[in-house]
């Protein structure tokens, strides 16, 4: 009863803060904050889709969820529209609905003991040790190790600030799973595709192309071995 719930109040919340949130009534709340009459619309629907998906049922839905959402928004309003507090306004709204549903259900005894063996799976937790590598440690050993390329290369200036992090730290990441499925083409057609949107006509271009080169084999290496490590030393169920 209780993931059944979650199911339809997490259906409930991204049905009413994307689909029925026009961009109008997100700018008018930044704009107007409290004053704004589209933040109270969409405080409406977003109580009415709730009680709707709940089937009327308590009224404990409607209040905590309305009073709560409104709050979070209106915060959020003040706030920059940066990625950080998207995504901390999100995980709000979330963590409201998993206590309201722990308020008015009793948890599952099933769900306990399926999280209870997560929590005790050596698989799972070499996977997560895994991802945490290759997320960000790797990334700074690979930097220490590309470092005096690095510094040769006179108009670093023209990248995009940390996009070469973030290109490397999803690549890993790709490439680990494709590891762990045994999907060794597709990492074949993910690094081609890498070499290609790489690619630069600048004037140092060839010495900016060795240092890319040299980068991303590391960083494969590391998502290669990780991936191999994983599938050899650990029976996964996948």
């Amino acid at each position: 009863m209780l993931l059944l719930w979650y199911l339809k109040m997490f259906a409930a919340h991204l049905l009413t803060d994307f689909a029925l949130q026009p961009n109008s009534w997100v700018e008018g709340r930044n704009a107007h904050h409290y004053k704004s009459r589209h933040i109270y619309y969409h405080i409406a629907i977003t109580v009415l889709i709730a009680c709707l998906f709940d089937g009327f049922t308590n009224w404990i839905v409607p209040v905590v969820i309305g009073l709560s959402h409104f709050f979070i928004d209106l915060w959020k309003s003040y706030k920059p529209q940066r990625i950080q507090y998207f995504v901390l306004d999100q995980a709000l709204h979330l963590l409201i609905i998993l206590v309201t549903g722990l308020l008015l259900y009793a948890p599952d005894p099933a769900i306990a003991t399926s999280f209870k063996s997560i929590f005790n799976n050596e698989n799972y937790w070499a996977v997560t040790l895994a991802l945490v590598f290759l997320a960000q440690p790797s990334g700074i050993i690979i930097g220490m190790l590309t470092r005096r390329w690095r510094e040769q290369l006179a108009d670093t200036s023209n990248s995009l600030a940390d996009a070469g992090k973030w290109i490397g730290i999803l690549e890993r990441l790709i490439i680990f799973v494709l590891v762990v499925f045994n999907q060794y083409a597709a990492i074949a057609l993910l690094t081609a595709a890498k070499s290609i949107l790489r690619f630069s006509e600048s004037k140092n271009a060839q010495e900016r192309s060795e240092y890319v080169l040299i980068g991303t084999l590391i960083s494969i290496t590391f998502a290669l071995v990780a991936g191999l490590i994983i599938k050899t030393f650990l029976p996964l169920s996948i």
